[in-house]
């Protein structure tokens, strides 16, 4: 394991539909299971979704760069040409985006692509990507 993975367990409500959208839209293989969570490799890390019976209140946002990114959200980290791949797939797909594809930070330290979306549950989810690794934790120009 060249880096450590995260594990991540979060709250659906209906597994099927979990297992439609981690499986059938974003590609994640399923690993282990039983009649209440099921596993899924999330990009090389665990993601487990628990059955809730109760739901969660809506997240806040804040705001970021000119958007209102909502909060709570977990995502991903992809080299820039998986995370194009993800988005053409996405868009093909019908994929409703909380908010759509787009370059935040653009020449500015730690410029990013980045996409949010939702599980069917109402999970946020956020897939970015940066040109160049070093900019994940950047804060000054070179």
């Amino acid at each position: 394991m060249a880096r450590p993975r995260f594990h991540l367990a979060l709250t659906v409500d209906d597994l099927g539909a979990a297992r439609a959208f981690y499986g059938d839209v974003l590609g994640c293989s399923e690993g282990r299971a039983s009649e209440r969570w099921v596993d899924f490799d999330f990009f090389g890390h665990q993601l487990s979704c628990h059955l809730a019976d109760e739901t969660t209140p809506a997240p806040a946002v804040n705001p970021v760069d000119g958007d209102a990114v909502p909060v709570p959200h977990f995502g991903v980290i992809l080299e820039l040409p998986e995370w194009r791949a993800l988005r053409a797939h996405l868009e093909a797909s019908g994929l409703e985006f909380v908010l759509g594809p787009r370059v935040r930070f653009e020449g500015e330290p730690g410029e990013q692509a980045t996409m949010f979306f939702c599980d069917p549950a109402g999970n946020r989810i956020e897939v970015k990507a940066f040109g160049d690794d070093g900019d994940v934790f950047r804060t000054e120009p070179d």
